[in-house]
């Protein structure tokens, strides 16, 4: 259907999944990678190299139109995955956010008209909706922006959406869930609670335990990317890639324990608490759209299927060298 797939974000956690899955479906990919001067693609580099085939791995940066539009001619089809995504980081350095997920998405959305892209997939993420108002959360629900990372999101979806209406750029807005699953950095709660316990640590430090989230495997995730792909439908909509199900942190730390046979406690390190109007106290996921649109549901939903996504994220980490990326002693921001 597509002779050419640009993915931005390629060589991170999400965007890494993606391309093998891509890959194993044969179809050509350009991957897109951050610009660095160690010649290294990010989570590329730990790929099969019999999937290297019809792989194209390019490094640059969004920020740059020329290099896009460059990047862009021969491709029909966009993947948008490339943003800063720590929220903490946000706080300290919100212009950089704004250059980024907004600027970038620019410029991949101006290139994208100029080369008459068929499908443009513009990834958004559950925190644009703030603390859930109702539950489970529609597309409907109200955007609220509670930190410059969910205020910069909402900016970057308003924008391809604009082009959607204004161009008529094919454009489908994806909204993740809070994704997990191996590769996943640890800032994030998953890898934080268990690369610490593989690391040999005790006193497991965490921030808010009582916010409540709808964590989804990436395998899930990266299904949802396929299906969007793959589908005529979706022009100009948003749909949320989520599991339908809620757990407290505090819930999510004592079910890693569990797993895990591991004999540790919490300790609440305050350097990782939001600040108090800006912490998301609730997300749970209504999925009903991407089903009647796509076809997609979670292959790990409910209890049972966050049981099963943790049990491979811990087989994943516990493999010394996918442990020794991580340093377990630095809050990463």
């Amino acid at each position: 259907m597509y002779k050419k797939i640009l993915v931005t974000g390629a060589d991170g956690f999400i965007g890494s999944h993606l391309v093998e899955l891509l890959l194993k479906k044969n179809y050509n990919v350009r991957a897109l990678v951050q610009y660095n001067s160690f010649s290294s693609w990010g989570w590329l580099d730990t790929i099969s190299e019999k999937l290297n085939t019809n792989l194209d791995v390019v490094s640059g940066d969004i920020r740059d139109s020329n290099f896009i539009n460059d990047i862009v001619k021969d491709c029909d089809a966009v993947l948008h995955l490339a943003a800063l995504i720590a929220i903490p980081y946000s706080y300290k350095a919100p212009q950089s956010y704004i250059d980024t997920n907004i600027l970038g998405t620019l410029n991949l959305l101006q290139a994208s008209v100029r080369n008459n892209i068929r499908r443009f997939i513009q990834t958004s993420t559950s925190e644009v909706y703030g603390t859930a108002k109702f539950v489970p959360i529609t597309e409907d629900h109200p955007l609220s922006g509670q930190s410059p990372y969910a205020a910069s999101k909402i900016g970057s979806d308003q924008l391809a959406y604009s082009f959607f209406a204004s161009f008529g750029l094919p454009v489908v807005i994806l909204r993740p869930f809070n994704t997990y699953g191996p590769r996943q950095s640890a800032r994030a709660v998953i890898p934080t609670i268990i690369s610490q316990i593989a690391n040999g640590v005790k006193e497991i430090k965490l921030g808010s335990l009582k916010p409540t989230r709808d964590f989804n495997y990436v395998l899930d995730t990266i299904r949802g990317f396929l299906h969007a792909l793959e589908s005529d439908a979706g022009l100009g909509e948003v749909i949320n890639i989520g599991s339908n199900f809620e757990i407290s942190i505090e819930d999510t730390f004592y079910l890693i324990k569990e797993i895990m046979n591991a004999d540790v406690n919490i300790s609440l390190d305050n350097s990782r608490l939001r600040p108090e109007n800006s912490e998301v106290e609730r997300l749970f996921s209504c999925n009903k759209k991407a089903n009647e649109l796509f076809g997609w549901t979670p292959e790990y939903g409910g209890l049972d299927g966050l049981k099963h996504g943790l049990e491979e994220t811990i087989k994943w980490f516990t493999v010394k060298s996918n442990l020794d990326h991580y340093k377990t002693d630095i809050f990463n921001y």
